[in-house]
């Protein structure tokens, strides 16, 4: 399998504080790669490393054989890097469509025009179409979830980064939402994803990498990893059934 996404010994601090610690990551093509580990353990500030929303102390990111590690945000964008966020923030004010509008003109420096099919099929593929004309502000909790999904997928993306986005949703919703990832892995979308929720990654990932203090600590086979005594004694604990 050809290597989409590499991450090689990344380190980041705040302060005194190492939240990365020499960490290396790869994504595969058409790979789903799930990534646990408790609050705190560097798996949002990971993302944000590999979209460019913070830069490195030191290690480097290649996307599709390119050194990215000096681009900006908008830069990986355009390449084809898309990402959700744990707590969703939409423009409340706009609609629904509008939202995903944003993201495709800017996510891929488009004519608002030649946007409008790609604005209508993202938001087909997340179950949000019959909502497009509606004020984002009047959207529940799994549908702020969808519209971020939405507008990472309006840039076409070629990875998709998802942080945490069945987090608050209920056991149906969860469900839904699955679905959903399970059909655009089915697309050839790579994607990296971050969960607490441990079912849900086990239902759609390839591959699962456990992290601890900004390290990696465990890897391979999802079922496995979830079931390792590293795993177990620093972030499930009891939470395994």
């Amino acid at each position: 399998m050809t290597v989409i996404l590499h991450a090689e010994h990344l380190t980041k601090s705040y302060g005194g504080v190492r939240v990365v610690d020499d960490l290396s990551v790869s994504l595969h093509e058409g790979e789903a790669l799930g990534v646990v580990g408790p609050n705190g353990a560097g798996k949002t500030t990971m993302l944000n490393l590999l979209t460019g929303i913070v830069h490195p102390d030191g290690g480097t990111v290649v996307f599709a054989g390119r050194d990215i590690s000096r681009l900006s945000p908008d830069e990986r964008c355009h390449l084809g890097l898309g990402r959700t966020y744990q707590i969703p923030r939409p423009f409340e004010g706009m609609t629904v469509f509008e939202n995903v509008l944003v993201g495709a003109t800017y996510g891929r420096k488009r004519s608002e025009k030649a946007s409008y099919d790609l604005c209508a099929a993202a938001l087909h593929r997340t179950d949000l179409l019959p909502k497009a004309n509606h004020l984002a502000e009047s959207l529940s909790l799994l549908e702020r979830k969808r519209l971020e999904l939405a507008r990472a997928l309006a840039i076409e993306p070629k990875i998709l980064l998802l942080d945490e986005i069945a987090g608050g949703l209920t056991e149906h919703e969860v469900h839904s939402l699955i679905n959903t990832i399970k059909q655009l892995r089915s697309e050839g979308i790579s994607i990296i994803w971050i969960e607490h929720i441990v079912h849900a990654l086990l239902a759609v990932v390839d591959r699962l990498i456990a992290i601890d203090f900004g390290r990696l600590i465990a890897e391979g086979d999802p079922h496995t990893v979830i079931n390792s005594p590293e795993v177990r004694d620093v972030y499930m604990g009891s939470m395994l059934v």
